[in-house]
């Protein structure tokens, strides 16, 4: 398991995998974690997560360094990761005595009511693009609700992974409540299999998603799964284009295009499509290319050099298929995983930059005639994780937003997750949700209690 330095290609660190005995001692370890764990009350647990927050701030420097070595993100988009896993262990200190709170339910009861309790050790299969805070969305809400973690993260994140554990350690946490877990792929179907593992949460791909539902169900296992997207981004004919350009060059570009929730269909009213092509174009040739650790930088490279290769191929074979090269389309240089920042127009239903998913700095541009083609080219898709809608009309784009298939759907507004609302799709993208009192209430047991 190694640590490599996407803008230099270089080894930071290697890491050896674990063995059988250390995956069950570490299992055994948390498993007796979570009776203590589980005895406290929510006073007690926001207390040691408001630790947490505070530990996140505390070294935000030193994590964000920490995720741009090893997957390449812009330093500033870092400190920003950090920030909102700060923001999401507040909220779940503060909100889960609420989430969690018992229901009284009349009933033909002289009492009847429902109460929410842990189910035991959660598994969290973990991507590199957004390495803290993917885990700390997942783990807070199942830890503030009683639950164990242990985590078992990308590969090419491995000094983020001993990082997070360090950090719930430092805060204050039982010893053993949160393990990390240096496996492989191939050992996971073991983990999940063991009697000690309760239930599963997955964010990743669809591949692995398909493989971890397959083997959580022979076991009977909960599990959420938060998958790949295709998401689009709706521009009608009364946006005002140069404000939109700007927020289609975040949403595309953000993590260098590497999120499930980034925009990827842009789905243009056609005339209006010239305008935004050449705005977005402009805005997309300012962005200089460098060292991610820069602030001036605004082009990081991608996470590894096997992602720009299948992304490269993808974008080959959409202009073999018919699309035109705008800009970019092009690997950078020969030291470290750079891509250059890549318009393609005229894609089309059929073609890989409509069809599958874009994982990296691709804008895909869909021509449409009127709103009705628009949706339908918007639902054309296996997946359903988000989508935007971009109008100057505001009931108008909520008319719209109600009819994309999608977990969820902003309106004048680029998709992101925030703990105080459900996160997750439909499709292909998953099932279950995070965030909210919906995701506090997916890994737990929910019990009805009645009383004559």
């Amino acid at each position: 398991m190694q640590s490599i330095n996407p803008a230099t290609g270089q080894i930071i660190q290697s890491f050896a995998i674990w063995q059988t005995e250390e995956i069950g001692a570490a299992l055994k370890q948390v498993e007796s974690a979570q009776t203590e764990w589980a005895a406290l009350n929510f006073a007690q647990r926001s207390c040691l997560m408001h630790n947490l927050a505070q530990i996140l701030r505390q070294r935000i420097d030193e994590y964000a360094s920490l995720i741009t070595e090893e997957m390449g993100k812009l330093l500033k988009e870092a400190r920003a990761e950090i920030e909102k896993c700060a923001i999401g262990c507040e909220h779940y200190a503060n909100q889960t005595e609420f989430y969690l709170r018992d229901e009284i339910i009349a009933s033909d009861a002289s009492r009847s009511l429902v109460v929410y309790q842990p189910l035991g050790t959660v598994l969290c299969i973990m991507p590199w693009n957004f390495p803290f805070w993917q885990l700390i969305r997942a783990a807070a809400p199942a830890m503030m609700a009683g639950n164990t973690i242990v985590l078992k993260h990308a590969s090419n994140v491995p000094r983020c992974a001993l990082a997070l554990e360090d950090a719930f350690r430092q805060a204050g946490f039982p010893e053993y409540a949160f393990r990390t877990l240096m496996i492989s792929a191939e050992q996971v179907q073991a983990v999940i299999a063991d009697r000690r593992i309760a239930a599963i949460t997955l964010t990743g791909s669809g591949t692995a998603g398909r493989k971890v539902a397959a083997i959580a169900g022979q076991h009977l296992k909960k599990c959420v799964l938060e998958l790949g997207g295709s998401d689009p981004f709706i521009v009608l004919d009364d946006a005002d284009i140069k404000s939109t350009a700007r927020q289609a060059l975040v949403a595309r570009l953000q993590n260098m295009g590497q999120s499930c929730i980034a925009a990827k269909r842009f789905i243009l009213i056609d005339t209006i499509a010239d305008a935004f092509v050449e705005q977005l174009n402009m805005l997309f040739s300012q962005l200089q290319i460098g060292d991610p650790k820069h602030e001036a930088t605004g082009i990081a490279p991608m996470a590894r050099e096997d992602l720009r290769t299948e992304l490269h191929a993808q974008v080959e074979r959409s202009l073999g298929a018919g699309a035109k090269l705008v800009s970019g389309g092009t690997v950078i240089g020969t030291q470290g995983a750079y891509y250059a920042p890549t318009i393609l127009d005229h894609v089309q239903p059929g073609m890989a930059a409509f069809d599958e998913e874009l994982f990296g700095p691709v804008a895909a541009i869909v021509r449409v005639k009127d709103t009705d083609e628009a949706i339908r080219l918007a639902n054309q898709t296996q997946f359903g994780l988000g989508g935007s809608v971009w109008t100057r009309n505001t009931a108008r784009g909520e008319e719209l937003a109600r009819q994309i298939h999608a977990g969820s759907v902003f309106v004048n507004g680029i998709v992101r997750s925030d703990a105080r609302l459900p996160f997750g799709g439909i499709k292909e993208s998953g099932y279950g949700r995070e965030l909210s009192y919906h995701g506090i209430r997916e890994f737990v047991n929910v019990k009805t209690v009645w009383i004559k």
